[in-house]
């Protein structure tokens, strides 16, 4: 083993390396403009569509999600106004911050990881959060899909900030036949789902995104949100099982009991669950990825 926990490969806390990340990836403006109007009760959703229509692309990838298997409106959607109007305010910005993470992590190194075949299995995550969040009667499903989407945003910032490092992680995954978080720990001293909770901090986003981020494989030490936690942990197991993309890892993590209990789904929920994500992923993956 090339170090121990005693002495990992990098020399830098978590906090440093978030605050080296955040300085050059701020949240995008339409992210901020978009927030700051849904927080103003004066602002209406005239003015929601007002500030996505500045970006055409935005505009474009969320008629195209309206319009798709994720909603199954009975008639087409045309306008964003519109679009607004039938998503929701809540689940708009939510939809917006999933594609403006993406956007600003495009140019990662692809040396370690596929980065198309990164946020295919980040979809599959969300997604598969969002049906379960429904099963359950959740509010604002979206929040679990976004969630989801960036449960391992952290391991973004590893490959961004110490490639070597993760080199050999994945070296000794490979020759451990370890899971890749375990190795994190174990090499570097953290995990990524400590990176990405401290990003999502960092950007001042929700405090229940930061929990389900940062416990995702540690589900039931959630203090706050557990049963976000369990979500995302649950729907990360489902996606690495079902090989819809890969964050990296080589192996399927095991599936918390406690946490599933938590979960608490009716029996043959799972089957229902898998046959919306055959049906919703394409749509999705087009929405999150298109320019």
């Amino acid at each position: 083993m090339p170090e121990t926990a005693n002495r990992p490969l990098v020399k830098k806390d978590p906090e440093d390396v978030v605050r080296s990340v955040t300085k050059v990836a701020s949240l995008p403006t339409i992210f901020t403009k978009l927030d700051e109007a849904i927080n103003d009760p004066r602002k209406t959703n005239k003015d929601f569509a007002k500030i996505i229509n500045e970006d055409t692309a935005m505009a474009a990838r969320l008629l195209r999600i309206a319009n798709s298997a994720l909603y199954n409106f009975p008639s087409k959607i045309e306008t964003v106004t519109h679009a607004v109007t039938i998503i929701g305010t809540n689940q708009l910005r939510d939809l917006v911050l999933a594609s403006s993470v993406i956007k600003l992590f495009a140019n990662v190194p692809e040396d370690l990881v596929s980065m198309e075949s990164f946020w295919r299995h980040s979809i599959a995550c969300g997604l598969t959060a969002r049906t379960i969040a429904t099963v359950r009667r959740e509010t604002n499903v979206e929040r679990f899909f976004v969630a989801g989407l960036l449960h391992d945003i952290g391991r973004l910032i590893m490959y961004m900030e110490f490639a070597d490092a993760m080199g050999q992680v994945v070296k000794h995954c490979a020759a451990q036949s370890k899971l890749m978080f375990k190795a994190e720990k174990e090499l570097l001293g953290f995990d990524h789902a400590k990176l990405g909770a401290l990003l999502i901090n960092a950007w001042k986003l929700p405090a229940r995104l930061e929990e389900a981020v940062g416990f995702h494989h540690a589900p039931m030490s959630a203090k706050r949100f557990p049963a976000e936690a369990a979500v995302i942990h649950a729907a990360d197991v489902i996606a690495n099982a079902m090989q819809l993309g890969s964050s990296g890892e080589k192996r399927v993590p095991p599936l918390n009991e406690q946490s599933w209990q938590h979960v608490d789904l009716p029996p043959g929920a799972i089957g229902s669950i898998v046959d919306q994500l055959e049906v919703q992923y394409a749509d999705a993956v087009n929405f999150i990825t298109s320019d």
